[in-house]
């Protein structure tokens, strides 16, 4: 198969959706939605897409990469009206609704009908929305499979798009068996967007079993971080890391903060401890249920919470707008881990800030990272030791009232009373749950993975 072509990326005037080729209908959503002017992905693929070209997008999160595989999508359903048009792929539910409310948004004057089919929700009414003919299913791989072995009546023989988003984390979560089986469903003669935040071997490899003489377009460096992002450290021991988390809490207490923790057990029990100090925390990570989760995300991004301690399910993908501090309370072991946590603020042009609590136990960790970032060295946060010690008595309680509160819930440990099936022996690391859902065989979790 020949390779890619490489899209032109020479400096020209910055174009209009007009004159990228958009219609009417499609203008007049990006207007009432407060799309102004297209961003580099969107400029660079709608070209290529709206001349029916299979499209390989490289494009971290939060580039507009959404708009960029749904806007084709929409104007050739505008020109060929049909039943069950474009299937996306998305790694995780809240992705997948996300991708869903863009889609219905972009479309409403054409009055396009979504179906969001994700784990954890109720398979029956998902079948009577499959029945009612959606022009656009957006899914999570391991339900789509079960209803295309379970669901009468459901199949995608007559798929026209099938879009593929964050393909990387796609198969960084052992989805890899599943799309294929996906794909021996699906018409050969499709239109297909693959879209990667990192071009891995894995990705490579989908890309030549799915697509078809594709226009790569690429408008992201493999690992940065945005100049207007401010990254801090802050150095203690082990076992004085939740009373600086504490600390910095209290000093940015106006601001809205994500805290990410490496395990679903820190997130839960990170959140209790802050709720406890008074802080309006809610936890966001793979064992709440589907409404909790998206009931967390709510209240964040309309402000009604101020903090939300997540696992890395909330690092790509989210738009949750006007993120104050990124706030790392684990340091990530895979260096674009960080990369895609800190983006979660300081974003469209916006400030923002990061701050990553460093132990003895994670100084290698560091300077991995900052290497990758090609040497910028995070600067020192400054704090005030007395209010520090202050803080310690109090945290510890809080502490304590947190773990009883979870061995109340049947958290203990992290793995509480329904032990999770990955088969990695380590039931705490945050995963979607599809793969469970689908039945299909796991493999053992290599360390570090989220």
């Amino acid at each position: 198969m020949p390779a890619p072509e490489e899209a032109s990326t020479s400096s020209v005037p910055t174009p209009t959706f007009k004159s990228l080729g958009l219609i009417d209908p499609l203008l007049e959503a990006l207007e009432q939605l407060n799309f102004k002017t297209p961003t580099d992905i969107q400029t660079e693929a709608l070209p290529h897409a709206l001349q029916g070209r299979d499209i390989i997008g490289v494009a971290s999160t939060g580039s507009g990469k959404t708009a960029a595989f749904a806007l084709p999508i929409l104007q050739k359903l505008w020109e060929e009206p049909r039943g069950l048009f474009a299937c996306v792929l998305a790694p995780t539910r809240e992705l997948a609704y996300q991708i869903s409310q863009q889609f219905e948004g972009l479309g409403a004057a054409m009055g396009v009908r979504c179906a969001t089919i994700v784990g954890g929700m109720d398979m029956m009414s998902q079948a009577v929305a499959l029945a009612k003919r959606p022009h656009i299913v957006v899914a999570t791989p391991g339900r789509l499979n079960d209803h295309l072995e379970n669901t009468k009546g459901f199949s995608l023989r007559g798929l026209k798009f099938l879009v593929m988003d964050e393909a990387d984390r796609l198969l960084d979560m052992d989805f890899g068996p599943i799309i294929d089986t996906i794909l021996k469903a699906i018409p050969r003669e499709r239109t297909t967007y693959l879209f990667s935040a990192t071009m891995t071997t894995k990705v490579q490899k989908l890309q030549r079993a799915s697509l078809s003489n594709p226009v790569r377009v690429e408008v992201s460096e493999k690992y940065s971080t945005v100049s207007t992002l401010l990254q801090y450290y802050l150095f203690m021991p082990l076992p004085q890391k939740d009373v600086h988390l504490i600390y910095l809490a209290n000093s940015l207490t106006q601001n809205s903060i994500i805290i990410f923790t490496r395990t679903v057990h820190d997130a839960q029990r990170v959140s209790i401890m802050l709720r406890t100090l008074g802080f309006p925390a809610v936890p966001l990570h793979g064992q709440l249920s589907q409404s909790s989760r998206l009931g967390a995300l709510a209240k964040f991004k309309s402000g009604g919470r101020k903090v939300l301690v997540a696992t890395d399910v909330a690092s790509r993908g989210l738009d949750i707008p006007h993120v104050d501090v990124v706030i790392n309370y684990d340091v990530p072991t895979h260096s674009k881990d960080y990369i895609h946590r800190v983006g979660r603020t300081a974003r469209a042009g916006r400030s923002g800030k990061s701050i990553t609590l460093v132990t003895q136990y994670d100084v290698e960790l560091i300077q991995r990272i900052e290497g990758t970032l090609g040497g910028k060295q995070m600067e020192l946060w400054p704090i005030d030791a007395e209010e520090i010690a202050l803080l310690r008595e109090r945290v510890d309680e809080a502490g304590r009232v947190a773990i009883n509160e979870m061995k109340d819930q049947g958290m203990r440990g992290g793995h509480g009373n329904k032990r999770r099936r990955d088969g990695g022996g380590r039931d705490d690391r945050d995963r979607d749950d599809d793969v469970v859902e689908a039945g299909m065989p796991t493999k053992k979790r290599s360390k570090g993975r989220r």
